[in-house]
């Protein structure tokens, strides 16, 4: 969906305050929705002169409307690039905690593309749910949709830990909340550890194992220093943007949509027991 910045102001002889919120454009007006590179009249309207004939049959002549479709329509050349489609998927994927479809399919792909550029063994995960800044939409997805959804320039880190750190990083997340994770299977009461699990096995203290995540986990970044107690560690080449949007180009060379799933791998209950549910952003 796209959505616009509305800049509230309130002023006072004595003081300015500015705040910010999100409005969603629906196009009620004009019909105009967000186009890829192939449907921009359809989806745009058209200018000819001074009048905007708008996707829903309205015409406008001149004015505040027939001006902005005139520069909307003008940058669409410039913007050509990013407005390519680059996949589909089946249905739209959104962020959520604990867990959610799209951190997942984020997750699980990052792990299998470190494997197989670094060549090592990754039995787990973890990425952070602010990493993720947009859902994934329904259908068409354009190359934007995957600049917007990774925009931070973090690079893909392998990393290697013994089993005891594991176990210290996933107690410290379930006391002050977890993130994205695949791999391991853990279960938490209140805000404690209750189990975890990797390949459906206990963790153990003294064995090695190979995680992936980003670099802005390493050190302190949404309170965890992933790093702190690594055995190992390789930088990949790239930003997360880059190795992500490789997962999504050979989805579209298979002609495969992009579809994921959730699999309980966090479930997070309350003191009494209940079990809390996910929270869908």
């Amino acid at each position: 969906m796209l959505s616009v910045a509305v800049l509230l102001v309130g002023c006072s002889l004595s003081a300015q305050t500015y705040t910010w919120k999100l409005e969603p454009i629906n196009g009620s007006k004009t019909g105009v929705k967000a186009s890829n590179t192939e449907n921009i009249t359809e989806t745009m309207g058209r200018v000819k002169g001074k009048t905007f004939y708008a996707p829903n049959g309205k015409i406008f002549k001149g004015g505040t409307v027939w001006k902005v479709a005139q520069l909307m329509l003008d940058a669409q050349k410039d913007m050509a690039d990013v407005k390519s489609v680059v996949g589909y998927s089946k249905e739209e994927m959104h962020r959520g905690y604990p867990e959610s479809v799209l951190g997942n399919w984020f997750v699980d792909n990052l792990m299998a593309e470190c494997e197989k550029r670094t060549g090592k063994k990754v039995d787990m995960g973890i990425v952070n749910f602010g990493g993720i800044r947009i859902n994934m939409p329904d259908g068409e997805i354009l190359k934007d949709d995957i600049l917007s959804m990774f925009p931070f320039k973090n690079h893909v880190v392998y990393l290697s830990l013994k089993g005891k750190d594991i176990r210290q990083i996933l107690e410290n997340m379930a006391e002050t909340g977890f993130q994205e994770v695949g791999g391991v299977r853990c279960v938490v009461r209140g805000k404690e550890l209750i189990s975890a699990t990797i390949g459906g096995k206990e963790i153990e203290d003294e064995t090695t194992y190979g995680l992936a995540t980003i670099s802005f986990l390493l050190h302190g970044g949404d309170g965890l220093n992933l790093a702190e107690h690594a055995l190992e560690q390789i930088d990949l080449d790239g930003y997360i943007y880059d190795v992500m949007m490789d997962v999504v180009l050979r989805s579209k060379d298979l002609d495969t949509p992009i579809a994921y799933q959730l699999d309980g791998r966090v479930k997070c209950y309350t003191e009494n027991g209940d079990l809390l549910p996910t929270i869908i952003k």
